[in-house]
């Protein structure tokens, strides 16, 4: 099977910097080690090179080809990957936006569970150099993949060394919990996998102590604003959140919502494809979730 052009490039190995004699961080385990938990991002976009020219400008990234053709990149920072970024064609009806894959064992059974409990196959398993990926939906139509293979220790986001971090806008944070937990083995006691706790009206993530991505009630399924029905928020931890919101006027995107006052400041953004992520303060080293 071919790489599908509508999935950017996952979180295998393949991503990592090599062949300049710089040394990085960069190295991997298999997915087995982190069942259930976040292992990164990616971005479908219009157009690759808008594309690389707004993220380089607000968050600072750089960009190499990946090995799955010239219609992807990977976004790295400081040498390390920090996203998968592939343009896709205008004559297919997918949406632009941030996606976020999760570990797993088994890619096929996790695709099984899915389909039996109510979600839907959007695309694979497919194979990748180090891996196999699915892009799939949750039953309230909230899009995320799924990777089986090696993944980079760089993104592990339960060592706090994640780039990004998420959360679910989802209908029914509680009915979304057991979705998830079913598919992806949430609290299924075994010590590799991601335990399940309510917090402060939430449903939180943790995997190896930390918490990894949380799930709020709310969204409105029937909604015509994509932001406000059920999806996974994708956030990103920056030194300076005002100078992302400036860098995002100046470069062709739109600033959603601020909280400059707020601790940690954040702010919400849109691409100028419409990808809506969000920017929250901090150590880009120790994502707050």
């Amino acid at each position: 099977m071919h790489h599908d052009n509508r999935m950017p490039p996952g979180p295998d190995a393949t991503t990592a910097p090599g062949g300049n004699g710089r040394s990085t961080r960069t190295g991997s385990v298999l997915s087995e080690s982190a069942v259930g938990a976040p292992c990164w991002v990616s971005l479908t976009a219009r157009d690759l090179s808008t594309a690389q020219r707004f993220y380089g400008a607000v968050m600072g990234w750089q960009f190499r080809p990946a090995k799955l053709g010239e219609q992807f990149s990977v976004a790295t920072a400081h040498g390390d990957p920090v996203a998968g970024v592939g343009a896709i064609a205008s004559s297919l009806q997918i949406a632009v936006a941030w996606t976020p894959y999760f570990a797993v064992l088994s890619a096929d059974e996790t695709v099984s569970r899915v389909r039996e409990r109510g979600g839907t196959t959007a695309v694979g398993p497919i194979p990748f150099p180090n891996g196999r990926a699915a892009l799939l939906s949750d039953r309230d139509g909230a899009v995320f993949g799924i990777w089986e293979g090696e993944i980079l220790t760089s993104w592990r986001s339960e060592l706090h060394s994640a780039p990004a971090w998420l959360r679910l806008r989802t209908r029914d944070a509680f009915d979304a919990a057991i979705f998830y937990g079913e598919v992806l083995d949430w609290a299924c006691g075994r010590p590799e996998c991601c335990e399940v706790r309510y917090q402060q009206e939430e449903v939180v993530v943790y995997s190896a102590g930390r918490p990894t991505a949380r799930l709020s009630s709310g969204a409105v399924e029937a909604d015509p604003d994509p932001a406000v029905r059920p999806h996974w928020q994708v956030h990103f931890t920056v030194a300076d959140v005002e100078a992302c919101v400036r860098a995002t006027a100046e470069n062709g995107g739109h600033v959603v919502d601020q909280d400059l006052s707020a601790q940690p400041p954040l702010a919400t953004l849109r691409d100028p494809d419409g990808a809506q992520f969000r920017v929250v303060a901090g150590d880009p080293g120790q994502p707050r979730v």
